[in-house]
Parts: structure tokens; C-alpha cells; sequence
């Protein structure tokens, strides 16, 4: 998807975009490829390679409380950086400029701890509702998205009836007819359990905790409203 027109990169997103990639590419250097041959129901080995930085379950056999923090800035492959880097790079600018650094920042921080705690919060509830002990979860969580995801949950409130466009689509589609529509496909992939090996409860959990800080600054009248 594209905006008609890109506003010039601010510092923040720029900032996020560098760490994003260094992560990426200094963790196949430093580590291994740990994430290409992880078995999800091998919970004995000591070695994760570059997973030692994605999330885990509290409680797991493999969690350290740093992933909460080092899991947003990982990705599995270059087209999942690729991908999520082009989302920040197209809808994080416009946010930031209206709210400035800090309070971007915050946010976007803050949406992928949101992400972090449903995630992990609906994995311990299908465990435990399949007889499994939920703190032998191996199962990894990492990227951006759902920070990127309460970072398109903003824009789609501040910027609503800016014009987009998607790629391949002849025609514009209002903003907060775009993200509504990418909020409730999420929300029924992940209900669905479909799309395997992606993380739909964490998205809807960046997107959810991002409404929520969006509407609260809001009725504290602490911004406007973009174009």
C-alpha cells in the first residue's frame, strides 16, 4: 500500500527503521540461524541463536525478560523486515510529526508490549484449554508489526479521510476505511487460526492498545486531529 504523497521521514521512525535493520543482520552475524531449524516440541536445548532474542512465555524454559523488548526489533526473513519497515516508513512519519518525538515514541513502545501480553495471553489460554502446561510454550514471537499495526491504528484516527492508495487497486480508500479493514481481517485470521506461523493476536494486540492510548490522549485533549 502507498500513500499519494510521502511526508519526509522523521527522526524517531528513522531511528526505529536503523535499529530494525541492524538487528536483523547483526544477529545473523554475532548468532546463528537458530530460527531456521527451531522445533517448536524440543524444549531440552540450550542453544537458540538469533531466537534468544525473539519472545517467549513467561515461565518458559527459554524466556528472558529483555525479549520483551528485543522481540519487536527481530524478524524471521528480509521480506518480513522488508514488509514491516515499508508499513513504519509509510504511516509512522505523518504520527510522529503530529505528536512529536516523545510522545511517538511512547506509543509505539507501548503498542508492542500490548502485542507481547495478548499474544502470550491467548497462547497460555489455548494451552491450558487443550490440558497442556501453558510454561512449556516454545513457541517464539518476533517483528514489528505489532507495534507498526498501533501505529496504523493512529494514523487511521489522526489522518481518517486522507486518501490512500493500495497497490494493484485502481481507485483511493479513506484511511479509516483501510485500517478498519485490516483490523477486523486480522481479527478473523486469528480467530480462524489461519495464516500459520503468523502472529494475528499480536497485531490485534498493538492495534488494540493503540486505540485505547489514541482515544485516551484524545479526551485529554492533549492533540488535534491531522488533516
Amino acid at each position: 500500500m502507498i500513500n499519494s504523497s510521502f511526508p519526509p521521514i522523521t527522526g524517531v521512525v528513522k531511528h526505529l527503521m536503523i535499529i530494525n535493520v541492524l538487528m536483523f543482520f547483526g544477529s545473523y552475524a554475532v548468532l546463528d540461524e537458530a530460527i531456521r531449524s527451531y522445533d517448536p516440541m524440543d524444549a531440552g536445548f540450550s542453544y537458540l541463536g538469533r531466537l534468544s532474542l525473539a519472545a517467549f512465555m513467561p515461565g518458559s524454559h527459554h524466556f528472558q525478560p529483555y525479549q520483551i523488548a528485543t522481540y519487536m526489533f527481530m524478524h524471521s526473513d528480509f521480506k518480513h523486515l522488508l514488509f514491516n519497515m515499508l508499513s513504519l516508513f509509510i504511516f509512522g512519519p505523518r504520527v510522529e510529526a503530529l505528536w512529536g518525538e516523545k510522545r511517538f515514541l511512547f506509543y509505539y513502545l507501548s503498542c508492542g508490549i500490548g502485542a507481547y501480553l495478548l499474544f502470550m495471553g491467548v497462547q497460555w489460554w489455548e494451552m491450558a484449554e487443550m490440558g497442556f502446561n501453558p510454561q512449556d510454550s516454545n513457541t517464539p514471537m518476533l517483528g514489528a508489526s505489532g507495534a507498526i499495526f498501533g501505529v496504523m491504528i493512529a494514523f487511521g484516527y489522526l489522518y481518517a479521510n486522507m486518501p490512500m492508495n493500495l497497490l494493484f487497486i485502481p481507485f483511493e480508500i479513506k484511511a479509516k476505511y483501510l485500517v478498519g479493514f485490516l483490523f477486523i481481517m486480522e481479527f478473523v485470521y486469528g480467530i480462524k487460526r489461519t495464516s500459520t506461523g503468523v502472529a494475528h493476536f499480536a497485531h490485534l494486540g498493538g492495534a488494540i492498545t493503540g486505540l485505547i492510548i489514541v482515544l485516551l490522549w484524545h479526551n485529554q485533549g492533549k492533540f488535534k486531529r491531522g488533516w
